[in-house]
């Protein structure tokens, strides 16, 4: 019996090359590529749907763009995912305009607007003020309240309405 040396105690001799299949993986690997490119979005636009919404469906194709977010349910209204009123909670003065106009809507849309326009002045590349709304509205709203919506949103200077829906599959 042959002992070895301390110095050549913790390595291994060689074996002979090891043959890998990984067809396997790369079958995996063009699967997740499929998924990845299938679920992409070129749009840039990445909206949270509160669950309290229920979206419409459409067969539309068109792209959203870049513009604040307003998204209502039936009892809360959020701008760019901050919650602005909650009909709930509220109490005091949620009207304005003989009724047509939602001031907490109103004063969040007002800011918004403002600071988009105070970077567009101080950074060159930054995106002017485009007017864009993106309306994110629960299909079992009634209409008298989405033109109470549209009139806040016009009123705090938003003049481009995009409806945001599900699209059909």
């Amino acid at each position: 019996m042959r002992k070895r040396s301390i110095r050549h105690r913790g390595q291994r001799r060689k074996k002979g090359v090891i043959d890998l299949d990984i067809t396997s993986l790369l079958d995996i690997l063009v699967i997740l590529l499929v998924f990845l490119l299938r679920s992409y979005d070129s749009t840039g636009v990445i909206l949270n749907i509160p669950k309290d919404i229920k979206l419409p469906h459409s067969a539309s194709q068109s792209l959203n763009k870049n513009g604040v977010v307003v998204q209502v349910s039936p009892n809360i209204i959020w701008v760019d995912d901050k919650e602005v009123l909650n009909t709930e909670k509220k109490s005091g003065r949620i009207y304005g305009q003989r009724g047509r106009l939602i001031l907490p809507l109103y004063n969040e849309l007002m800011t918004k607007k403002n600071q988009i326009k105070r970077i567009a002045k101080t950074t060159p590349n930054a995106e002017k003020f485009s007017g864009m709304v993106n309306l994110v509205i629960d299909k079992s709203l009634k209409y008298k309240y989405v033109k109470k919506l549209m009139h806040t949103c016009a009123e705090a200077g938003y003049q481009k309405y995009k409806f945001v829906v599900m699209a059909q599959e």
